[in-house]
């Protein structure tokens, strides 16, 4: 009886570990599929993709938008500003989180973007870490982080301290 109640035990570790990697994977692959999308500058791709109560943060801490917002702002952006973004030194990891806060299925994407913008053919390159919660094969939540600043010095702005203290 103690071999069958080990057996038993042994069995449902290993289906809830293999189930758990399969999570991963498919998991991964959908944040794949989407950065494709995101590469494409397909805005319909991308919905395919994202929950309809999507909600985006990043990369300043004030940032947050939803799905339909972020939609609209991506098909404006392909059309108007990107010319092409281009994803290297990519890399993804799958987490879970057992509790808390933040409990769920992760997938964190590091990068190093290359961005070429319409206008004048300027080139900006990035690390970016993006962290995507996915639900039901959808991407639920998603944290953007890059440096805003420096982006805007490959672009040639220049800041000046305006404040007078």
């Amino acid at each position: 009886m103690k071999k069958i109640i080990l057996i038993f035990l042994l069995v449902t570790v290993l289906i809830g570990c293999s189930s758990s990697v399969d999570n991963s994977e498919k998991n991964i692959a959908l944040v794949e599929k989407y950065i494709k999308a995101v590469e494409s500058l397909d805005s319909e791709g991308m919905d395919n993709f994202l929950a309809d109560e999507y909600m985006g943060y990043g990369p300043s801490h004030d940032n947050e938008i939803n799905k339909e917002d972020a939609i609209k702002n991506w098909k404006e952006f392909s059309t108007n500003l990107y010319k092409n973004i281009k994803y290297t030194k990519n890399r993804n990891i799958a987490v879970t989180i057992p509790d808390g806060e933040n409990k769920g299925e992760w997938v964190t994407n590091w990068a190093e973007l290359k961005i070429v913008y319409k206008r004048d053919n300027a080139e900006v390159t990035l690390w970016a870490n993006t962290l995507y919660q996915i639900e039901n094969n959808k991407i639920i939540k998603s944290y953007t982080i890059y440096n805003e600043a420096d982006a805007l010095h490959q672009l040639g702005y220049i800041f000046i301290n305006d404040n007078k203290n």
